[in-house]
């Protein structure tokens, strides 16, 4: 049950216009959603937004957000949302990121480290394993792809609502758009970039490495790598869980993401990492 009042608007970033939920008070946290899609104002937003205001845009090119012409690459991407930061006249960010949009995150961090206050990656893609391979969604499909992305199904909240309901022809038509973006985004090389890796030395800013110990999408040896090449960062495994810990696990994810707020100095341990 949602608690927070929530606004839902759009902004205009370069000529585009972008759909974007916000929720709560206090200092700023942004969450970049993944290949999914903007799945809406979730149980740990609620819980987040009692300590910060939560922005929670869809990607351009993703549902109802533009494209503006210039952007085609994951690099774009990560330009125009510092370019939203500006703005909106945001400051001391609490960056957080899944997969596609953990990718964009960390890019971000990459080129304005002084931009963000803190940085949260969950599962997230861009470098490439060196143990294991990430999963070919785009052979895999639609459904197969959320099957393999929990550890339990049967324990996520909400999970019938947001995965199994019957979409209506605009909300298919906009899931196609989306799947469209994804393989812009991410298809050579697939979902990762050769540089990032090194390039993630110059980030700066406290950083915890969120990651499902049961994720069969992407390996966690790419959580591991992103932790060793982020110097200071924090590594966490998240026991019994899949590919999407935010989804899957709500109260163990918000309570890692308030650990990593401004205002407390580390997150709570939920295992070695």
């Amino acid at each position: 049950m949602t608690t927070t009042s929530v606004v839902e608007e759009f902004v205009e970033v370069g000529g585009a216009k972008l759909h974007l939920l916000k929720g709560g008070e206090g200092s700023p946290l942004l969450f970049l959603h993944s290949i999914e899609g903007n799945l809406g104002w979730l149980p740990w937003m609620d819980r987040i937004a009692q300590s910060a205001t939560v922005y929670a845009p869809t990607h351009p090119g993703f549902g109802r957000s533009e494209r503006p012409e210039f952007l085609e690459s994951i690099s774009d991407l990560a330009r125009f949302y510092l370019w939203m930061i500006q703005e909106l006249g945001l400051e001391e960010v609490t960056l957080v990121g899944h997969f596609l949009g953990g990718w964009i995150a960390a890019e971000m961090a990459t080129m304005s480290p002084d931009s963000l206050s803190s940085l949260v990656l969950v599962d997230a893609a861009g470098v490439r394993p060196g143990e294991g391979e990430v999963a070919d969604i785009f052979l895999l499909g639609e459904e197969e792809t959320t099957r393999l992305s929990f550890h339990d199904p049967a324990t996520v909240p909400g999970y019938g609502d947001l995965f199994e309901r019957e979409l209506s022809p605009e909300e298919r038509e906009l899931q196609i758009r989306g799947r469209e973006m994804t393989t812009r985004l991410s298809w050579k090389p697939y979902m990762y970039d050769r540089s990032l890796e090194w390039l993630l030395q110059r980030v700066d800013v406290p950083t915890l490495i969120a990651w499902g110990a049961e994720d069969k999408i992407i390996p966690v040896d790419s959580g591991r790598r992103i932790h060793e090449a982020i110097p200071g960062s924090r590594l966490e495994i998240i026991p019994a869980c899949g590919h999407l810990p935010h989804v899957e696990k709500p109260n163990e994810f918000s309570r890692l993401v308030l650990g990593a707020l401004p205002e407390n100095e580390s997150p709570p341990a939920l295992a070695e990492g």
